[in-house]
């Protein structure tokens, strides 16, 4: 089965402003490092796409409207900051404290039925200042054979972001990497734990105000534990 075919972008009504978040000099933005090889002038502006307005074309306003509609009969209306249509894909910007309502609205609801979350994943922008962590959700219908991106921020200084585990129990690992790695907590997660760094590892690797390299790892023996002795994840 094919996915259903994505909308051409429509112009009218679209903004077209980007918000810059971020300016980067040189190769990944390191300075003094000695380099000769010329990407030491490389000048780059990280921004995010602008927000779009309708009509945004094809099934795009299907799912835009259907969405708003179910979001205002459950009384969670505001939960939807902005969308994003950009490089043929769209991406709705949630409310943190909404994400667990709207989530169960875009499974259950007859003209949503986007049934399965196929990724949870993190970024960090330590100059968006009041929304340094994303957190990133891919989900699929696959009754309408469509997909869509959800999008949710949060403070360093809060790193709070609510589960959606109770509602797509396949994000459980998903949430868990997104944790070990940029340090976002999804609050009643059933068992919010390390999955690829060890239990005790200080810090998370993928953050941009990690240090690259020169971190002592002490290697303490590797051992496995009876069953009865392991950690528990539900």
């Amino acid at each position: 089965m094919s996915e259903e075919t994505v909308p051409a972008p429509v112009e009218e009504g679209t903004q077209t402003v980007n918000r810059a978040v971020e300016h980067r000099t040189g190769m990944f933005g390191v300075r003094g490092s000695g380099d000769t090889s010329g990407y030491g002038g490389i000048q780059r502006s990280i921004e995010m796409p602008a927000a779009s307005q309708p009509p945004f074309g094809g099934w795009y306003d299907e799912v835009h409207s259907a969405l708003v509609e179910a979001a205002a009969a459950s009384s969670i209306e505001n939960a939807l900051e902005s969308v994003v249509v950009d490089r043929g894909e769209i991406t709705f910007h949630i409310r943190r404290e909404d994400l667990p309502g709207l989530a169960r609205l875009l499974r259950d609801d007859e003209k949503l039925r986007f049934e399965v979350c196929s990724s949870v994943s993190g970024v960090h922008y330590p100059e968006d200042t009041g929304r340094e962590l994303h957190a990133v959700y891919h989900l699929l219908s696959i009754t309408h054979n469509r997909r869509i991106r959800l999008e949710v921020t949060a403070p360093d200084a809060d790193p709070h972001i609510p589960s959606v585990v109770p509602t797509y129990p396949t994000a459980d690992w998903h949430e868990r990497e997104t944790w070990d790695m940029f340090g976002i907590i999804f609050d009643d997660h059933p068992a919010l734990t390390r999955i690829l760094m060890p239990d005790d590892w200080p810090g998370h690797p993928q953050r941009k105000d990690y240090p690259l390299g020169g971190i002592p790892v002490e290697y303490k023996g590797a051992t496995t534990p009876p069953p009865d002795q392991r950690r528990s994840y539900n």
